[in-house]
């Protein structure tokens, strides 16, 4: 691979590995094995002087990054040099080379759309952290979107990489945000060439956003300056999509039904995390990272809940369905045997009448007819049932439920008895017509 331009001293140049509004970056080697990558800024700088604005205002922003690396972070790229190139004198920044995809490749197919909720969460905490860390040694980054994080495939870590606007002045990013390919990432402010902490929050938004639907809120089409000046304008005054029904329609359809159901259990504070930084007001985001990073911990500890619209219904009515079936089981669990009778009160109003009456008719008996053999066994079967009746009554009243009344099993047998009885009973009453068989006449 042929050179394209000699970076500098023991800095070797192998080629470009994307090229943007804000600059290109190349891949490059040091005297070794040891690979780096290199941002070159767009604008050169005519002298190495602290008199030229351009080279001090580099000069500042770089002694700003390199506070990055005093106390290293795992989420952010680590800067090795940062200088002037040899030929063309363009100001660059070398930073480590990370080794793996960036978010929006990880939202390309053969991969899922959408990024799964715990890999999401892991997103978000690590990308917090890598702007709590920046905004501390006063660090703002500028220029965060899906292709500036990549996946570390030998740590497992997501890296916050380029901050080429950092060391930008407002009227280079101005300008370079009007030929930037990242609109969709770009703060309400920013259009205007403001650059503050919570500009890195809004845009921070704008990457949990596309990884939990599928897209950002304004997709660009196409490049042109109508289409450009489109999204800005729905940034500064349009408000986003909702994100759980995009979510919901670009959930892969190979995915089971259960793991899309469950996908869809997204947690209340994560969604509402979301909403704050975006907000189109600056002051009513988190005011910089470490406030964003707060907020994620404090979420990420509180009970999981989830938005209306990310209830699982089926579930809900599946749980209602097992429980009316517990329910059930129980009550027949505390319905009586077959051996006994279950009445309702108003029931039990109208046979205690009855009982009333049957006892009458039973002391009638007792008292004003002749009694019978089977005298006996009615008043015992009139007392068995309302003994029978005072004892349910007085054990639905400890129990406060409907009056159930044992069926007597003599009942059967008291009857078999009367019956019994008056078929062997002998007939007493005399039989006062004359035996006219033995009268003389007939001899």
């Amino acid at each position: 691979m042929s050179k394209v331009f000699t970076i500098t001293d023991g800095l070797e140049n192998l080629g470009a590995l994307r090229t943007g509004g804000q600059g290109s970056v190349y891949k490059g080697r040091r005297t070794g094995i040891i690979y780096s990558a290199v941002k070159l800024i767009p604008t050169p700088i005519a002298t190495e002087d602290q008199n030229d604005k351009n080279y001090r205002n580099f000069k500042n922003e770089v002694a700003k990054l390199q506070k990055v690396n005093e106390n290293p972070s795992p989420n952010v790229v680590k800067i090795l040099s940062f200088g002037l190139t040899e030929s063309g004198s363009f100001p660059f920044i070398e930073m480590e080379y990370i080794e793996g995809p960036d978010l929006c490749e990880l939202l390309k197919s053969p991969n899922a759309p959408i990024f799964a909720i715990k890999e999401l969460v892991k997103v978000a905490g690590q990308l917090a952290a890598a702007l709590a860390h920046c905004h501390q040694v006063g660090v703002k980054h500028g220029d965060i979107k899906s292709n500036n994080v990549k996946y570390n495939i030998h740590t497992g870590n997501y890296v916050l990489l380029d901050f080429g606007l950092a060391i930008m002045t407002e009227e280079q990013r101005r300008s370079s945000i009007r030929h930037a390919g990242a609109i969709e990432f770009m703060a309400p402010e920013q259009n205007s060439g403001v650059m503050l902490t919570q500009t890195d929050v809004y845009s921070y938004g704008i990457i949990l956003f596309e990884l939990l639907a599928g897209q950002v809120p304004f997709p660009l089409k196409g490049n042109s300056d109508t289409g450009r000046n489109t999204i800005m304008i729905n940034h500064m005054e349009n408000e986003p999509p909702d994100m759980m029904a995009l979510r919901e329609a670009n959930l892969p359809s190979e995915w089971s039904k259960e793991q899309r159901e469950q996908e869809m259990m997204v947690p209340h504070w994560l969604l509402n995390l979301i909403h704050t930084c975006l907000e189109k007001d600056p002051k009513a985001r988190f005011k910089d990272g470490v406030s964003l990073q707060d907020a994620f911990i404090a979420g990420s500890l509180s009970p999981i809940a989830t938005p209306n619209n990310g209830v699982n219904v089926t579930n809900l009515i599946a749980e209602n369905e097992q429980l009316k079936q517990q329910l059930s089981e129980f009550r027949k669990d505390e319905e009586p045997t077959s051996t006994g009778v279950r009445l309702s009160s108003l029931v039990f109003s109208f046979m205690l009448i009855a009982l009333l009456g049957l006892s009458a008719y039973a002391t009638y008996v007792a008292f004003l007819q002749p009694k019978t053999n089977s005298d006996s066994a009615n008043q015992q079967l009139t007392q068995h049932i309302l003994d029978s009746l005072a004892t349910a009554r007085q054990d639905s009243i400890a129990a406060q439920q409907p009056i159930v009344i044992p069926k007597p099993a003599t009942i059967d047998s008291s009857k078999k008895a009367i019956e019994e009885i008056e078929k062997d009973t002998v007939d007493t009453t005399e039989d006062l017509t004359p035996d006219t068989s033995l009268r003389p006449e007939t001899i």
